[in-house]
C-alpha cells in the first residue's frame, strides 16, 4: 500500500473521529446554554406572573367583581406561552389556569423553587413554583405554578443529526483531499526511490547524487542511504585490502622462508648423513641451524604483526598513556638483555590515541634494533631513551627519542632501513623490525626521523613524533583507513629532518 493511500485511509477514519468528538464537547455545551436559557426564561416570566397573581389575590373574593375580572384578565394575558395554575381561596374553582397546561396533569412535587422538569405523557415540561399572598388563617398559603413545555430535546435532537452527519461527510471528502495533497507531499520521496532503485553496488560504481529538497525526511533518508553505499564501499575496499594483505603474506612467507628453510633442511641432511662428525663440526651445524630457526621464528613474528597493522580498525584505537608504555618495553629489554645498559627519561601525562599492541611493538623494535646495531666500540649496548612533549606550541605532540652508542648511519641511508627485508649481512633480524616500526607511527599519524646524536658522539637517534590528545578531540585521530605495507604498495614516509 502506498504512503499517500496509508495517510488518506488514517485521515479518512481520525477525521470522523474527531468530528465526533467535538460534536458531543459541543452538545454539552448547547445543553447547558439551553438549559440555563429555559431556565432564565421561565424565572423572568414567574416575576411578571406573581406580580400580577399577588395583585389578583388582594380583590379576590371581596365586593368588587369588575376589579376582580380585570385582574384576572391581565394575569391570564401575562401568560402567553407559558401556563399558569394559581391556587387561591375565594377562586372559582379555587384553581385559575392559562395557558398550555400538561395533558394528561402530572403529579407535582410540594414545591419547586427552581425549575424542575416533569414528564407528561411523552412530553418534558419545566415547572416553577412560587408563594404569592399571604396566607389565611386556617388555609394553605396561595400557590403559583408555571410550566413551559421542554423544547431543549428537540434542538439537541437536531445537533446530533447534524454531527453525525458532518462525520459521514467528512469522511470521504478527508480522505479524498489528504490523498491529493499526500501524493503530491510524497513526490521527492518517490523520485528519491526512483533514483535508488536502479543501484546495484555490485555491478556499478555509480551512486546516489541528490539536491537537498528542504523536506527534512527526504533529505535524511537520501543522506542515510549515501552513508550506507559509502561504508559498503569501505567494506569492499576493506575486504579487497585484507584478500591483498593475505595473497602477501603467504607470496612473502613462501619467498622469504625458502631460504632459512632450505639451510635449515640442508644441516639437517648434514647431521643425518655424517653420524660420525668432529663434535666442532657438529656443534657448529647445531649453532647454525639455532640461528635459522630464530630467524625463520622471527620473520614470521614480524609478517604476523605487518598484517595486523594493515588490517587493524578504528575500534583497537583507545587513549594510552604513553609513559607507562615506553616504561614496561624498557622493563621487558633488560630482561631479556641483561647485558643491555637502558636510562630513560620519561614524562608522564603524555596522552596519545592510539593502538596499544602496535605502539608496544613499534618501541620493542626501536629498542631492539639499539640493541642490536647500537654498541658501543668495547661491545656494551648503551641505550638512552626520552619521552617528552614537543618544544613547538602548535603542534601538542610526544616526542620519543632512542640513542645507541653504535656506528651511526649516513644520511644517504637512512629512508633505505625502513625498507622490507633490509638486513646487513651480518644481521641476526629479520629485516623487517623498521619497517614495522614505520608502519605504525604512519598508522598512528606520527613522523619518525634518523638524526646524529646531539652531542657530537658516534651513533644514531631515531626520532618519533606522535600527536598528543585528550578526551575531547579523541575523531580527529583516527587512523588512516588505507594501509598496504605488507603488500608493498605503500612507501614508508620517514624523514631525516635535523632535530627539534
Amino acid at each position: 500500500m502506498k504512503l499517500s493511500t496509508r495517510i488518506a485511509l488514517a485521515v479518512g477514519v481520525s477525521v470522523p473521529l474527531l468530528v465526533l468528538a467535538s460534536g458531543w464537547l459541543l452538545l454539552h455545551l448547547v445543553t447547558d446554554d439551553l438549559r440555563a436559557r429555559q431556565d432564565s426564561q421561565l424565572r423572568a416570566r414567574a416575576t411578571v406572573l406573581a406580580k400580577n397573581a399577588k395583585a389578583y389575590l388582594e380583590v379576590a373574593g371581596s365586593d368588587r367583581p369588575v376589579m376582580e375580572q380585570a385582574r384576572q384578565r391581565r394575569l391570564v394575558n401575562s401568560a402567553r406561552d407559558v401556563g399558569v395554575r394559581l391556587t387561591a381561596p375565594g377562586a372559582p374553582g379555587g384553581t385559575i389556569t392559562a395557558g398550555p397546561q400538561p395533558d394528561p396533569f402530572p403529579s407535582l412535587p410540594r414545591s419547586a423553587p427552581k425549575p424542575v422538569t416533569v414528564t407528561s405523557g411523552d412530553t418534558d415540561w419545566l415547572a416553577l413554583s412560587l408563594r404569592v399572598g399571604a396566607a389565611k388563617k386556617g388555609s394553605s398559603p396561595p400557590n403559583l405554578w408555571l410550566f413551559s413545555p421542554d423544547t431543549a430535546e428537540e434542538e439537541l435532537a437536531l445537533v446530533r443529526r447534524r454531527v453525525v452527519l458532518g462525520a459521514l461527510v467528512a469522511a470521504p471528502l478527508a480522505g479524498a483531499t489528504t490523498w491529493v495533497i499526500a501524493t503530491r507531499a510524497v513526490l521527492p520521496l518517490r523520485r528519491l526511490q526512483r533514483r535508488t532503485s536502479g543501484l546495484d553496488p555490485r555491478a556499478s560504481a555509480a551512486r546516489l547524487e541528490h539536491t537537498p529538497t528542504r523536506i527534512a525526511e527526504v533529505d535524511d533518508l537520501a543522506y542515510t542511504l549515501q552513508t550506507v553505499l559509502a561504508r559498503y564501499d569501505e567494506q569492499v575496499e576493506r575486504t579487497g585490502e585484507a584478500l591483498a594483505t593475505a595473497r602477501a603474506f603467504a607470496a612473502t612467507a613462501s619467498h622469504e622462508l625458502r631460504t632459512p628453510l632450505m639451510s635449515m633442511r640442508t644441516n639437517i641432511d648434514i647431521l643425518t648423513d655424517h653420524p660420525g662428525l668432529d663434535p666442532g663440526d657438529r656443534a657448529e651445524v647445531l649453532e647454525d641451524l639455532g640461528r635459522e630457526h630464530a630467524r625463520l621464528l622471527g620473520l614470521l613474528v614480524m609478517l604476523r604483526a605487518l598484517a595486523q597493522g594493515d588490517l587493524v580498525e578504528a575500534d583497537a584505537f583507545g587513549l594510552l598513556e604513553l609513559a607507562e608504555l615506553v616504561d614496561a618495553s624498557v622493563s621487558d629489554l633488560r630482561r631479556t638483555h641483561a647485558g643491555a645498559e637502558v636510562s630513560v627519561r620519561t614524562t608522564t601525562g603524555l596522552l596519545v590515541h592510539g593502538w596499544e599492541e602496535g605502539l608496544r611493538s613499534a618501541v620493542d623494535n626501536l629498542l631492539t634494533n639499539a640493541w642490536a646495531h647500537g654498541r658501543a666500540a668495547d661491545g656494551t649496548a648503551r641505550i638512552e631513551v626520552t619521552l617528552r612533549p614537543s618544544r613547538d606550541p602548535r603542534e601538542p605532540a610526544a616526542v620519543l627519542t632512542v640513542d645507541d652508542h653504535g656506528p651511526g648511519i649516513p644520511p644517504e641511508r637512512r629512508e633505505e632501513v625502513f625498507q622490507r627485508f633490509l638486513r646487513g649481512p651480518d644481521s641476526p633480524g629479520s629485516g623487517l623490525g623498521l619497517t614495522l616500526v614505520a608502519q605504525q607511527i604512519d598508522l598512528h599519524r606520527g613522523r619518525i626521523a634518523v638524526l646524529d646524536r646531539p652531542d657530537g658522539r658516534p651513533g644514531a637517534r631515531f626520532e618519533v613524533r606522535l600527536p598528543a590528545t585528550d578526551v575531547r578531540d579523541v575523531e580527529n585521530t583516527l587512523p588512516l583507513l588505507r594501509r598496504d605495507w605488507l603488500t608493498g604498495r605503500h612507501r614508508p614516509a620517514p624523514t631525516s629532518e635535523t632535530q627539534v
